[in-house]
């Protein structure tokens, strides 16, 4: 919205009334092309509001160094010359700044305040023009009626002539209070800019003083800010250390794990081995009675295997006669085979004999 001027107190400070954050930048004044950087980073541009002289100013302070001091005047005409850049050209200062903004929508509120503040200073001026034109409309209607009754009181110097002139006497007193009016009316104006110019010079040098504590304030947090950053670099490194520590301990503890399961088995391996070794014992004790029985076992093992001998020498004789019984079955096969045929061929005789007894039978 757009502010509206009325009259404040005198001792007002500067308020601010719109902020925003953008990178600022000055026109080369050799080249008068090229933009030259005026902060290293995004800084706080501000629109302040001076009741005191009804004016507006766009400021913007870097560390302890002001690089904006601009103040808003109706011919003045913020121009966007990309989607997040604009400009505006400052006589007084003789320059053109510059300003970088993150976003559009910031660059348009910007543009807007900068519209708004300056309807606001025309018609700032607009109305300081009216009351100058009004106050040196008095003077001058004063200044020009004073020589005119100078010079009557100086001409009409008789009594007769005064009193013949008494219209007269009444315009000028007419003027007279009219003059001391606009003297105590100027007097007035006179102690109300005295005022205002003490004001102003009281807000630079607190301005000066909030600037000069603002410089060592950043000093001092610069020093607070090194030291903070050599403590976040030293705990950064202890962080690190614990790290690794805490990654070493995760694995000793994995390690850890691995061997207390390595040590169940153990020990579950050796309840086996002293299970066996308990069975061993056992067995150990029941030795003599087996090597006795391990002898005796051996003696009817060479018992048994002078009676396997003695069976084998059988089994070879056996098989010797086996061998010869079956050549001799061999032998007698051959013989009956020629005894069969033998007979078979008696067989045959004896039957051709029978067919030529019957047919020696027939005959007869």
């Amino acid at each position: 919205m757009m502010h509206s001027i009325s009259p404040v107190p005198p001792y007002s400070r500067e308020q601010p009334i719109f902020t925003a954050r953008a990178h600022v930048f000055q026109i080369d004044p050799s080249t008068k092309k090229n933009w030259v950087p005026a902060s290293k980073q995004a800084v706080t541009v501000s629109y302040f509001y001076d009741s005191t002289r009804n004016s507006y100013r766009i400021i913007s302070v870097d560390g302890a160094k002001v690089i904006i001091n601009s103040t808003i005047t109706p011919n003045m005409t913020f121009t966007k010359t990309s989607q997040k850049f604009g400009q505006w050209a400052d006589s007084r200062a003789n320059t053109v700044f510059g300003l970088g903004f993150s976003s559009e929508q910031q660059l348009s509120k910007f543009a807007e305040k900068f519209q708004e503040v300056k309807e606001a200073a025309r018609l700032a001026r607009e109305r300081s023009q009216e009351k100058i034109e009004t106050s040196s409309n008095h003077s001058q209607e004063s200044g020009r009626e004073t020589p005119c009754s100078t010079r009557a009181s100086s001409v009409n110097g008789t009594d007769d002539e005064k009193v013949s002139h008494g219209p007269s006497d009444t315009q000028l007193k007419t003027e007279n209070d009219r003059l001391k009016f606009a003297l105590a009316q100027s007097s007035s104006n006179v102690k109300r800019w005295e005022i205002e110019l003490q004001s102003l010079r009281e807000s630079n040098a607190r301005l000066t003083c909030a600037l000069q504590e603002s410089a060592a304030s950043i000093e001092h947090w610069k020093k607070q800010f090194s030291v903070c950053k050599e403590e976040n670099d030293q705990l950064r490194s202890k962080i690190e250390e614990l790290e690794e520590q805490c990654d070493e301990i995760n694995k000793e503890r994995e390690r850890n794990v691995q061997l207390s399961k390595r040590l169940q088995e153990l020990e579950a391996e050796l309840q086996d081995k002293e299970l066996e070794l308990e069975d061993l014992r056992k067995q150990g004790e029941i030795i003599p009675q087996l090597m006795t029985e391990c002898e005796t076992v051996s003696q009817k093992l060479q018992a048994a295997e002078k009676r396997n001998k003695d069976l084998e020498d059988k089994v070879r004789a056996l098989k010797t006669e086996v061998e010869e019984s079956k050549h001799r079955q061999n032998h007698l096969k051959t013989e009956l085979q020629t005894f069969l045929d033998v007979l078979d061929g008696k067989i045959d005789e004896l039957h051709d004999f029978r067919q030529g007894l019957s047919k020696l039978g027939v005959d007869n």
